[in-house]
């Protein structure tokens, strides 16, 4: 299978973020938040894709949990910054050998980018408790990045969104 078969065979559409996405399930369980709307399923579901042609899940991050699956293909390397700017990176594939990870917590709060180094593409899968909404999502945009990580800004600078 390729990554146009995926593409297809899994419904994927561009994310906003870079790659390719499918929400696979939303929970019918809604539960309180403080959040903006102040209600979220309970946990929510997809299917993600970087291909060589979509390489980058662009630095963002989001107020839930997120546990990233590897799935298929090519490992993906994750940048995470913590609430108190350390940087972190953490390949997800399943070269157990090369200290690559089946599985990853990216805590909410926590700025995260991926790349796909190599090959034709990278299929993971990702669950968001509580659930994913939009309104808990924030791109990351270069100038607070340049001020805030001046330190890492040439590392980072490739995987900031520029609109």
């Amino acid at each position: 299978m390729n990554k146009y078969d995926l593409i297809k065979h899994l419904s994927l559409v561009e994310h906003i973020e870079g790659g390719y996405f499918s929400e696979t399930y939303r929970s019918d369980w809604i539960m309180p938040t403080e959040r903006e709307g102040n209600e979220r399923n309970m946990l929510t579901s997809i299917y993600y894709l970087l291909t060589d042609e979509r390489p980058i899940d662009y630095f963002h991050k989001n107020k839930s949990d997120i546990m990233h699956y590897f799935q298929a293909g090519s490992a993906i390397t994750y940048l995470i910054i913590d609430p108190l700017g350390n940087l972190n990176k953490v390949k997800l594939g399943l070269d157990f050998t090369q200290g690559e990870v089946a599985q990853l917590l990216v805590p909410g709060g926590y700025w995260k980018a991926a790349i796909l180094e190599a090959g034709e593409f990278g299929l993971l899968g990702e669950s968001v408790a509580p659930g994913f909404d939009y309104r808990d999502m924030e791109i990351g945009q270069p100038s607070y990045f340049r001020e805030q990580f001046e330190d890492l800004w040439e590392q980072l600078a490739p995987y900031v969104k520029n609109d």
